[in-house]
């Protein structure tokens, strides 16, 4: 697999993603959660009952999935991995540091619990394909032309 087969396939699974968070039967909502969302509404909860959202994360989500459909399809797929690497890199980070997930993200997008391993993941996936794969196309061997039969 390329990087921009990555790329489309990361960027359409964060496009859905967004949209389900957007959805009651897959999201989840828990009153006697510690972490206090400062963004309420709609898309706000425990996706599947795991990981903290809430309309802003749904709404970086869709983000994420619109730049890496359109970086994939105008060739910046590699660009893509590496700013999804770095990016989810940090959130990885600020999840595991406790004051980071109101301090950092001035609690307006959850960064803790599940959220941290899932960031870690998708992180080395785009540290892999970003830096990583070789990006090259295989070299044709000579003359492509069919060789006369005898």
């Amino acid at each position: 697999m390329r990087a921009r087969h990555f790329a489309m396939l990361l960027g359409i699974v964060f496009l859905l993603v967004g949209l389900v968070g957007f959805c009651p039967f897959f999201n989840h909502h828990h009153m006697e959660d510690d972490f206090q969302l400062n963004v309420t509404g709609p898309g706000t909860g425990k996706l599947l009952g795991l990981f903290h959202v809430n309309m802003l994360h749904n709404a970086v989500h869709i983000l994420f999935g619109v730049l890496g459909i359109a970086m994939a399809r105008m060739g910046h797929a590699v660009n893509y991995c590496r700013i999804v690497a770095i990016a989810y890199g940090l959130l990885m980070i600020m999840g595991m540091i406790p004051t980071a997930n109101t301090w950092h993200t001035f609690g307006l997008v959850p960064v803790e619990g599940h959220d941290v391993w899932l960031h870690g993941l998708i992180a080395a996936a785009a540290a892999v394909f970003g830096w990583f794969v070789d990006q090259r196309l295989p070299a044709t061997q000579g003359n492509n032309a069919i060789p006369p039969t005898v």
